[in-house]
């Protein structure tokens, strides 16, 4: 007979709660393999295809598109086993047949991975304790819009999976509980609340938070520019959420300090063109100028390795890293993200180059994983190719310092003596004065600047 699972949102990794969905891969009534990717879901980090522990029949979906869910939420629920008898309703079991039985069924038919951002939970190794049917619950026809709505009676929990609509009718005191789902088997969305709030279906208790709200505008309005009003307004969800959560957060715990300098990069480039003269398609790829600062960043945290750490307040101390995880910015279609190089220490320019290549087409097409954009340890930020010379940024919390490179622009410098018209780079690094004084930031940074002006000096040092 066939037994029917219920496949909740996996724990995704890195901390994360909670995923939208963005595509669901499978249609209920289709045929499923095991680890067969049946929804894409989109983390404040990445987007993820997650693959479904069980091979049946997609009996149902939770959640539309653009929903967003907590991890441990319904998925789906998937049919596994024999099929069950014309007419039965699926999932039904013969009396005959223990549950033990059923169970351990549907354990063959499950891939027996564990799903932590990728693999697939492990089918249930112990008895499911069947709980029993709650009773109806009565909902006043007050609060319904009508004793023959079909909202009037719910049966067991609210069927509301995404926290965002919770909080929604928490804010507009709307009572889930009479309101119907418009979504699968009754599951209310976003658009059911908004519906109910502007129908009026809030009761007294709408009316008040409406005269709050209208509190809340005229404070807003008191706020703004006269004579002007809020043109839109946009949620801090996803990628930018996510930024602006850990940059709120860099903030308010590290003090931090910038210092800069200028370097006569004409070398650079000209060691670059020499690097990529006899490079052909066959042969690789072209070195990037981020690469060689990231070879150069590499070099220095070798030399300043006090700046390849982080702060634990609570253990009052600074972890010194002995691997060199390089984080750099890159700006694509979702927002700014933060791929890292790992082990950056081990590789040479060229690997560098190519990881720094396929990390950046990977961030394009949306398909960074979360293990790209974690467990970084010093962060490149190039900002010059938006062409602006400098800036002060803001270090990626919880590392303990960011180099900043601006644009590359022929300026009048004194070269040998003379004056002359050279290629200069702005540099910064922007540092936490908790790890290190301004001796070992200026010392890093000039190590840089010298590298930048000398690539000889990297050779030396390496």
């Amino acid at each position: 007979m066939a037994q029917v699972l219920e496949f909740k949102l996996p724990d995704l990794g890195e901390g994360l709660t909670e995923a939208e969905i963005v595509r669901w891969l499978v249609e209920v009534g289709d045929v499923v393999a095991v680890d067969q990717p049946v929804v894409e879901v989109e983390t404040a980090k990445a987007m993820v295809e997650v693959p479904c522990p069980y091979g049946g029949v997609v009996t149902a979906r939770f959640g539309e598109e653009g929903v967003e869910l907590p991890v441990g939420a319904p998925l789906l629920t998937v049919a596994v086993g024999a099929p069950a008898a014309p007419g039965a309703p699926v999932g039904a079991r013969a009396p005959e047949e223990p549950a033990e039985r059923a169970l351990q069924a549907a354990a063959e038919e499950s891939s027996g991975n564990v799903l932590v951002g990728y693999g697939t939970a492990a089918a249930p190794a112990r008895r499911r304790r069947v709980r029993p049917t709650r009773p109806a619950l009565e909902v006043p026809a007050a609060l319904s819009g009508g004793a023959d709505s079909p909202s009037t009676r719910v049966d067991g929990p609210v069927p509301v999976i995404s926290p965002l609509v919770r909080r929604l009718a928490r804010e507009h005191d709307v009572d889930l509980r009479a309101l119907a789902g418009s979504g699968p088997d009754g599951l209310i969305t976003r658009a059911d609340v908004e519906a109910a709030i502007g129908a009026g279906t809030a009761g007294t208790a709408g009316a008040r938070e409406g005269v709050a709200s209208e509190a809340r505008r005229q404070v807003d309005a008191e706020q703004e520019p006269t004579g002007t009003g809020v043109a839109s307004r946009h949620p801090l969800t996803g990628v930018r959420g996510l930024v602006a959560d850990k940059m709120s957060r860099s903030r308010r715990e590290i003090p931090e300090a910038t210092c800069w300098v200028d370097a006569d990069a004409t070398e650079l480039l000209a060691a670059r063109a020499a690097m990529n003269a006899a490079v052909t398609e066959r042969d690789g790829q072209k070195v990037s100028l981020l690469a060689l600062f990231a070879r150069i960043s590499v070099a220095a945290l070798g030399r300043f390795p006090m700046l390849n750490s982080s702060v634990d307040m609570e253990a009052r101390e600074v972890r010194r890293f002995a691997d060199i995880h390089l984080g750099f910015a890159a700006q694509t279609d979702r927002g700014l993200v933060v791929p890292v190089v790992r082990h950056a220490q081990t590789r040479t320019t060229e690997s560098i180059n190519a990881e720094l290549i396929r990390l950046t087409e990977e961030g394009r097409a949306g398909k960074l994983t979360p293990r790209d954009l974690t467990g970084g340890t010093f962060t490149l930020n190039n900002y010059g190719v938006f062409g602006v010379d400098g800036s002060t940024p803001i270090i990626n919390h919880p590392e303990a310092a960011m180099l900043g490179v601006g644009r590359i622009v022929p300026k009048p410098w004194v070269h040998q003596g003379e004056l002359a018209v050279r290629h200069v780079v702005q540099l910064s690094l922007t540092f936490d004065h908790r790890v290190c004084d301004g001796g070992t930031a200026g010392g890093f940074l000039r190590y840089v600047a010298d590298c930048v002006e000398q690539p000889a000096v990297l050779l030396r040092s390496v």
